[in-house]
């Protein structure tokens, strides 16, 4: 398993990502809000990992990352602009500079 993990919301926001990673890096989909079981499930395999959290810029994907900080307090937190909204729409240049401080990325 890869040393660096991201996890993001959707299968969508995976694709957008790994289109800017040049990297091996475990792209994790919480698909939403995450019950008190699924957290402990995703959780436990990747405690000793880096760990990236990037989530959408609007009320649910806040909840999410609340939840997270929660959960994985050592965990980077990465952002979108609001105006931006998800990372899916986020455009592929600013996601690029988003990641290029964490990860390896394509130029």
């Amino acid at each position: 398993m890869d040393e660096k993990v991201l996890i993001v919301e959707g299968t969508s926001d995976r694709k957008r990502v790994k289109k800017v990673l040049d990297e091996p890096v475990d792209v994790i989909c919480t698909y939403g809000t995450l019950s008190n079981e699924k957290l402990e499930t995703l959780i436990f395999p990747i405690e000793d990992k880096d760990v990236y959290i990037l989530v959408d810029a609007d009320d649910a994907g806040e909840s999410l990352r609340k939840q997270l900080k929660r959960e994985l307090p050592n965990a980077t937190h990465l952002y979108t602009q609001k105006g931006y909204g998800q990372v899916e729409t986020t455009p592929i240049d600013y996601l690029t500079e988003v990641l290029r401080g964490y990860f390896h990325v394509k130029q």
